[in-house]
């Protein structure tokens, strides 16, 4: 069986393919073109910007893709040229960008191991805003905390299961405040 990859996809000041939620369709058949086989595909969200303030509202979604014979690193290679042919500049963390691809996860894979991905999870928000890995860190270390990525994602993988946190994503979207959850608005 082919390894499934759950992506996230956001932009929040669109692209040469339009409107914010017309560079993620864009995105979509980009992943396409690249080799991807989409699987499943979320709704389009309305999503406040994270953090607050730090530009204009986003569009996000979800999916759930296979690369024939790719590993996670060149998922993630692949993911970061397409961000680059939308015009994505990596000038700020957390900074407003056209076009946003987030591998959130591989199946039940740990990279790099479950100790680094302990720390990363744990690390403070003031160290977040300021510190990036050096290296690919799966599944994302803060997917089970932020609803602009659960809410789209239980659109696609509500049954996958955090192979460190042993938590659903249905689960973990319920977990979260509900004023969160109310922030993501299907478009």
């Amino acid at each position: 069986m082919e390894q499934e990859f759950l992506i996230a996809l956001g932009s929040n000041l669109g692209s040469d393919h339009g409107d914010p939620a017309e560079t993620v369709k864009a995105a979509l058949a980009a992943l396409a073109d690249a080799g991807f086989r989409l699987r499943r595909v979320s709704r389009f969200f309305a999503t406040p910007c994270f953090p607050a303030g730090a530009g204009p509202d986003y569009v996000n979604a979800c999916a759930a893709v296979a690369l024939p014979g790719a590993a996670a690193p060149e998922v993630l290679t692949r993911l970061h040229a397409i961000e680059a042919d939308f015009g994505r500049a990596r000038v700020q963390r957390w900074g407003s960008r056209t076009l946003d691809l987030d591998l959130i996860a591989a199946g039940d894979t740990v990279l790099p191991d479950a100790d680094t991905h302990a720390a990363w999870r744990a690390l403070p928000l003031e160290d977040q805003k300021n510190r990036a890995p050096d290296r690919l860190i799966l599944p994302h270390p803060r997917l089970q905390e932020r609803a602009f990525v659960l809410v789209p994602l239980r659109d696609v993988a509500a049954g996958w299961r955090h192979p460190v946190l042993g938590t659903t994503v249905a689960a973990m979207t319920e977990a979260l405040p509900e004023e969160l959850r109310q922030e993501v608005l299907p478009l």
